[in-house]
């Protein structure tokens, strides 16, 4: 079979089409034939040298998240009645491949009338946003603040906490960005390209700020959403694709101001929470309440071509690769 193989840290051109052989279905588990493949910001950063010693990844290696696709063989031990079933996987190894093998009980079918590309984009953004919302306690009523509300998991977040009937305030950049969040039910949308953005958004907020700030951005942006806090609030820092690491708040500051701090080690879930969360995001799609935004679709031999464009940040929602 035919994997996108990292052949050394550095930039997208490391990232190469290779063939090996096809795996085989252990004992409890299954081989899905590929159908669409998640990727995520911080592969690109794994792939440039970050967080090795974090994610324990050498080259060559093949990178890990989660696909949807068609299960085509069993192993020992699995209900044979899998067979031909449509999943999605979260949380799995080697993905960036036609094929793949994966833990019978990670699966997740996927509803009818819910497409392959839809689900793979939910198994990793969906999951964690779930997690974000859960962990932080967002109530009906409360104001939210979503940076990187354009991303692939920054679109969710706005639709699931509309949807529990907060107030939210999205923050992103550039007019096609800022239609898109608007659209998708942000009750107030900042553009992150205005260098007076801070002060719009203090001056919609209020002097009271919101009740929660989700930053997926990290780096000065981050910083500045930290200010935005209300006091006795939580903020909550789970993405750093600005390049700089998460963003870098005072603990004395949020102490005196009674602030949550909260980071991504907070939305770490075993397999039986992100299978739970997964089947939960199907649901939601399937029922009409939830609609992944996909920005493009590459074919698996240019995911050279993918990193490129996760990491130019132009693209609105999110990256898949297909075989």
């Amino acid at each position: 079979m035919r994997v996108a193989q990292v052949q050394g840290f550095g930039g997208p051109e490391m990232l190469v089409h290779v063939e090996v052989a096809d795996p085989v279905a252990g004992p409890g588990e299954v081989v899905v034939a590929v159908d669409h493949i998640d990727t995520l910001f911080v592969q690109t950063q794994i792939r440039a040298g970050g967080f090795s010693e974090f994610f324990g990844v050498e080259p060559p290696y093949v990178p890990a998240g989660g696909v949807s696709g068609t299960v085509t063989a069993i192993g020992p031990g699995v209900d044979e009645a899998l067979a031909g079933r449509r999943v999605a996987v979260s949380g799995i190894d080697n993905t960036y491949a036609e094929l793949v093998t994966a833990p019978a009980a990670q699966l997740c079918p996927v509803p009818d009338g819910v497409g392959l590309r839809e689900a793979a984009s939910l198994v990793h953004d969906a999951v964690t946003a779930l997690a974000l919302l859960e962990n932080t306690a967002l109530k009906p009523g409360e104001t939210v603040l979503i940076t990187g509300a354009s991303g692939g998991m920054g679109t969710l977040l706005v639709q699931l906490a509309h949807g529990l009937g907060a107030r939210v305030v999205g923050v992103a950049r550039g007019p096609e960005k800022t239609a898109l969040v608007r659209e998708l039910g942000a009750d107030l949308v900042i553009d992150a390209g205005d260098p007076e953005w801070g002060l719009r958004a203090r001056a919609a907020l209020g002097e009271g700020g919101a009740d929660l700030i989700l930053d997926g951005v990290g780096g000065q942006l981050g910083r500045d959403a930290f200010a935005l806090t209300a006091d006795g609030g939580r903020f909550s820092a789970h993405g750093a694709p600005s390049g700089t690491g998460f963003a870098a708040v005072d603990p004395d500051e949020a102490r005196r101001r009674d602030i949550t701090l909260l980071g991504i080690g907070d939305v770490q879930v075993t397999d039986e929470r992100r299978t739970a969360f997964l089947a939960r995001a199907l649901h939601e799609v399937a029922a009409g309440r939830l609609r992944p935004v996909i920005g493009e679709v590459f074919p698996l031999a240019r995911a050279a071509d993918a990193h490129r464009a996760i990491e130019g940040r132009g693209l609105v929602g999110k990256v898949l690769l297909t075989p």
